[in-house]
């Protein structure tokens, strides 16, 4: 299979509705607890803006034994040229990965399973040169490396890196804008693991920005960070402000709803 141009180029995205029990989805931290109404309705309208961003989206059911699996991106990865089935590193999520295998089963003809460790989707960024894999909470370097012979076997490159002290997932802290250009907050970028992209520095005090989501032309991005907005419109980016607040509430962000891929395929 050929691959798409950008890391950024999709036409097929994967998403699960919201169950009733998402109010009791895991978090590092008290911030009060979100409305199920409330994710429903951010979930519907990020849907909304990937039919906009001119993807064919296939909407999973809800699974109510299992509250934090609208976050699909944690339990798999996928790709052009296939998908890998991972070991979430929340025991509560584990059997998440045996809910959306027959989905990714009948979508790719190539499906591998991380055959040791633990590794979150949450913590591997794609970009056009290599995919990041950020140690963390939830990712250990036994499933980091198990996850980079996964990856070798789909032709991918791929990188271990660092995700600093009490960050949730790497891509808490980051975003591809572009293949040349990642949107960080200060603290990761300061480890260096950018240092051969141009970087986007976060404004202080609006650090959950940084889990943006480019998706073809447009970056989508939490619609409580105005300057973040602002520094991204000035850029020229095409930006599309989405609500995050109840979904922030149990550590999520944009990217956390979505398997993307670029599919070469008939049904593309």
């Amino acid at each position: 299979m050929s691959q798409p141009r950008s890391a950024f180029n999709f036409n097929q995205i994967i998403v699960r509705t919201p169950s009733r029990s998402v109010v009791n989805g895991l978090r590092a931290e008290d911030r009060g607890s979100p409305t199920y109404e409330g994710v429903k309705a951010e979930h519907e309208a990020y849907v909304q803006a990937m039919h906009e961003a001119g993807v064919k989206v296939t909407v999973l059911p809800a699974l109510e034994a299992f509250p934090d699996s609208i976050f699909v991106e944690d339990p798999a990865l996928v790709f052009t040229e296939g998908a890998i089935l991972l070991r979430p590193g929340a025991a509560t999520r584990v059997k998440e990965v045996e809910e959306i295998a027959p989905t990714l089963h009948d979508m790719f003809e190539t499906v591998l399973e991380l055959p040791a460790g633990y590794a979150d989707g949450g913590d591997v960024l794609t970009t056009r040169e290599s995919v990041m894999i950020g140690l963390s909470a939830r990712t250990d370097r036994a499933g980091a490396e198990a996850l980079q012979g996964c990856l070798a076997k789909l032709g991918r490159k791929s990188e271990i890196v660092a995700t600093p002290a009490g960050v949730l997932h790497f891509k808490t802290d980051c975003s591809l804008l572009d293949d040349e250009t990642i949107l960080s907050t200060n603290r990761l970028a300061r480890s260096g693991v950018f240092e051969n992209f141009r970087q986007m520095i976060i404004p202080e005090g609006e650090e959950p920005a940084a889990n943006a989501l480019r998706v073809n032309d447009v970056v989508m991005v939490g619609s409580n960070f105005p300057r973040t907005t602002e520094m991204l419109d000035k850029a020229g980016y095409k930006v599309v402000p989405l609500k995050t607040t109840d979904i922030g509430k149990i550590d999520a962000g944009l990217s956390c709803m979505s398997l993307r891929w670029f599919s070469c395929g008939k049904d593309a």
